[in-house]
C-alpha cells in the first residue's frame, strides 16, 4: 500500500453561500462551540444547586467577553506594522505618516499600529481578526464582572472570579477546538514547510508545499485539556480546590501553544526574525499565572462540597 506524502488541501470556507459571500464555517464553529460551553455549564450548576438562571447569565456574559476581547486583542496585539518596509505606502498615506518612520528623542519609532491611530477601524469585524489571547482576556473580565455583579450575591456558594473559571473552562476546551477547526476550514495559522506524511498544502491560501498542519495540533491539545479537566471534575471533585481547575488549562493550553509557536508560520510581518513571537510572549503571562494557581489550590483548605450539600 502506497502511503501519502502529503494532503491537499482547498476546502470551501463558505459553508452557506448567500451571494457573494456568505456564512463561515468559522463563524457556525464559533457559534456551536460556545453552545456546547453553555451545556457544560449547565450541567455542573445543576450537580451543584446553582440557582436556574446562572448559566444563562454566563452564557450572555462570557459570549460577548470573549469576541468583544478577542477582536481588541488582535487589533491591538497583532496589527503592527513596520512602515520602512516596501508594500506600505498605502498604511502610511492612511495614517499620514512618513514612510521612513517618526524621530523621537534621537530613536527611529518604525512600527506603528493603525487601530490605535484609528481605533473605530476595530468595528470593522468584517475584515477579520480574532486573537485567543485577547479572548481570554475578556472571558476573564467577563468573569469577574459577571461574579461581582450577580453570583457573589448567594454567598453560600462561595462564589468567586475563580470559582467561575474553574467551571467555565472545561467548556473552553471544547470551544477552542471549534475554532482551530474554523481556522482549518479557513486554511490560515498553519505551520511551517514539513515531510512528514500528513503535511497539508493549503491551496486557498497559496501553499505549493506541505506545511504543519497546526489547527489539527491545537485541536488535539484542546481535546485534551476537556478530558483532563473533565475527569479532574468529576472524579478528583477538583473543583473544591479554588483555581485548580483553571490554573491545569492555562497551562495545557498556552503551554502547548507556547511550543507550537517554534513551529508556527509568523502571523505578522513584523514578527519575522524575532526569537519569540507575539503568541508566545503572550503565553507566559499566563503559564506563569497557572503555576501560581495550582500551587495555591494545594496549600488552601478545601471549598465547602455545595454538591454533596
Amino acid at each position: 500500500m502506497m502511503l501519502l506524502d502529503y494532503i491537499t488541501w482547498d476546502v470551501n470556507p463558505i459553508a452557506i453561500p448567500i451571494g457573494d459571500g456568505g456564512v463561515r464555517w468559522y463563524g457556525i464553529c464559533w457559534a456551536v462551540g460556545i453552545y456546547l460551553c453553555y451545556l457544560v455549564q449547565l450541567k455542573f450548576y445543576k450537580h451543584e444547586r446553582c440557582p436556574e438562571d446562572w448559566a444563562d447569565k454566563l452564557f450572555i456574559w462570557i459570549t460577548v467577553g470573549a469576541i468583544v476581547g478577542a477582536r481588541l486583542g488582535h487589533c491591538l496585539f497583532y496589527e503592527w506594522y513596520n512602515v520602512c518596509q516596501p508594500g506600505m505606502e498605502n498604511l502610511c498615506r492612511a495614517l499620514d505618516i512618513r514612510p521612513e518612520g517618526v524621530q523621537l528623542f534621537g530613536w527611529t519609532i518604525c512600527y506603528r499600529n493603525p487601530y490605535i491611530e484609528h481605533p473605530l477601524w476595530m468595528l470593522k469585524v468584517w475584515e477579520g481578526g480574532l486573537a485567543s489571547h485577547g479572548g481570554t482576556l475578556g472571558i476573564f473580565l467577563a468573569a469577574w464582572l459577571l461574579n461581582r455583579k450577580h453570583f457573589s450575591k448567594r454567598p453560600e456558594f462561595h462564589t468567586s472570579m475563580l470559582w467561575v473559571l474553574d467551571r467555565l473552562c472545561v467548556g473552553v476546551c471544547l470551544t477552542g477546538l471549534l475554532i482551530r477547526f474554523g481556522n482549518l476550514m479557513n486554511s490560515e495559522i498553519y505551520g511551517e514547510v514539513t515531510t512528514l506524511p500528513w503535511g497539508f498544502i493549503f491551496v486557498r491560501d497559496g501553499q505549493t508545499e506541505p506545511c504543519h498542519p497546526t489547527q489539527i495540533y491545537e485541536m488535539l491539545y484542546c481535546l485534551f485539556g476537556f478530558i483532563v479537566t473533565w475527569l479532574m471534575y468529576w472524579k478528583m471533585k477538583a473543583y473544591r480546590r479554588e483555581g485548580l481547575l483553571i490554573g491545569v488549562f492555562l497551562w495545557i493550553i498556552f503551554g502547548t501553544r507556547f511550543a507550537l509557536e517554534f513551529i508556527k508560520m509568523d502571523q505578522m510581518a513584523f514578527e519575522s526574525g524575532h526569537i519569540l513571537n507575539m503568541g508566545q510572549w503572550l503565553s507566559l503571562p499566563f503559564v506563569a499565572w497557572a503555576t501560581y494557581l495550582i500551587i495555591r489550590a494545594y496549600k488552601r483548605p478545601l471549598n465547602p462540597d455545595t454538591a454533596d450539600s
